[in-house]
């Protein structure tokens, strides 16, 4: 089996998938990812492209996205061109197509299966666009955004298979294409992950905070309103001023990973920490965390506050319950998809900072009482594991060479 995985942000959500694949007899798996990508430790086999140019500066504001994606998808091409003149063909390409570079692959690679991560499709109305009140959506970004989405819609049409991660996910796209996408997702690596009565965590100013303690946590690849960051930090107002011995570790960086940045501060969490007065000594910001640091945070957390727009499920959720968290989480879509009130979470709207802050509250009073919920999520998250990732991600794995096998795995058509 010849596989080529494409990530822009390699391995971004196929690291598990690669590690495994890579490790099998017979199996030669190669990467493609862009001049910064941080790579697979133990994996050798990534290529990296670099567009050729940036976007031109006087490009329309809705086509940058399509050139960004064009000189993506051409950078890429040239990479994929130089594989298979070095004898490299690829039965699977198996790609996040997100950033374009994927665009000419079949031109390369006419035989070759390919597979399309579907992670989101932007839509003006009923998800992450305009949910926020305190961003309104122009009709200038609406229009940017149906012209943004003839890419994904490209990607979609072009490709064999396509998989997305949550069935809320898949149901952003439009109903004449759902038809081609699969819902899986593609695993955690949930046997390394669970409570650990042991687990304590030192902040920068030396506090050492250890599990059972009233810590609240907070996480995100960046703090921003996409994440709730915004909601949090009045919540955590709130809780500090009734609760004078908990202390919240927050991770994430100060960088935009969706949405815009604010216009009137240098990051979200300057903006904020501008409006609220916390307590610093109870305040610990810890920027994005080396994965072990970050399993620590969760397992020392008697409180973990998962807040999103209706947009794309976070790992990080998933991560808390298989650590047997108390989670206390928006009540967005994408979210009941995994948590259920009361049963292994517990849900609160949104924009009620002051029920989420509650909530929170109820929980460090009593943690003994989350127990149950706390075993029910870590039980749900198994659901969720890598071995079910892998045994999805390999059914799309048609190949039309009837003498190649998957384990054992019958070929779905």
């Amino acid at each position: 089996m010849r596989i080529l995985v494409i990530h822009q942000n390699f391995p971004g959500q196929f690291g598990h998938l690669v590690k495994a694949w890579s490790q099998r007899p017979g199996w030669d798996v190669r990467a493609l990812g862009s001049s910064g990508a941080p790579g697979l430790p133990g994996f050798d086999k990534l290529v990296r492209y670099r567009p050729s140019r940036p976007v031109q500066a006087r490009q329309h504001h809705y086509l940058k996205q399509m050139e960004d994606a064009t000189l993506h998808g051409q950078a890429s091409a040239r990479a994929m061109l130089a594989l298979r003149q070095g004898g490299f063909t690829p039965d699977v390409i198996l790609a996040h197509p997100g950033w374009g570079e994927t665009l000419y692959a079949k031109d390369v690679y006419p035989d070759a299966r390919l597979i399309h991560l579907c992670e989101w499709y932007y839509n003006a109305e009923g998800a992450d666009l305009g949910f926020d009140p305190e961003f309104p959506l122009s009709f200038d970004d609406r229009a940017r955004v149906r012209t943004w989405n003839a890419q994904h819609a490209l990607n979609l049409v072009q490709c064999d298979a396509a998989v997305s991660p949550t069935h809320w996910q898949r149901s952003r796209f439009p109903d004449i294409l759902q038809s081609k996408i699969v819902v899986q997702h593609e695993g955690i690596d949930t046997q390394s992950l669970g409570p650990n009565p042991q687990a304590q965590v030192t902040t920068p100013s030396g506090v050492v905070l250890k599990a059972g303690d009233p810590v609240i946590t907070y996480v995100a690849r960046n703090l921003e309103p996409y994440r709730g960051f915004h909601i949090f930090m009045r919540a955590l107002e709130r809780i500090q001023k009734v609760h004078p011995q908990c202390h919240a570790l927050i991770v994430g960086g100060d960088q935009t990973s969706y949405g815009r940045g604010p216009r009137d501060a240098a990051n979200w969490r300057e903006k904020m920490l501008r409006e609220v007065t916390l307590d610093p000594f109870r305040t610990h910001f810890l920027g994005r965390l080396p994965r072990e640091q970050y399993l620590r945070v969760l397992q020392v957390s008697a409180a973990h506050t998962y807040l999103t727009y209706p947009f794309v499920l976070s790992w990080s959720l998933l991560e808390a319950m298989a650590c047997g968290v108390p989670i206390i989480a928006s009540d967005t879509a994408p979210v009941r998809e995994v948590l259920r009130d009361g049963s292994n979470g517990r849900l609160v709207e949104f924009f009620d900072s002051k029920g989420i802050g509650q909530n929170v509250l109820e929980v460090l009073d009593d943690l003994k009482s989350q127990l149950p919920l706390r075993r029910q999520a870590c039980a749900d998250a198994k659901e969720y594991g890598l071995q079910a990732g892998l045994r999805g991600y390999e059914q799309l794995f048609q190949v039309r060479n009837a003498e190649v096998h998957l384990n054992g795995l019958d070929h779905c058509t």
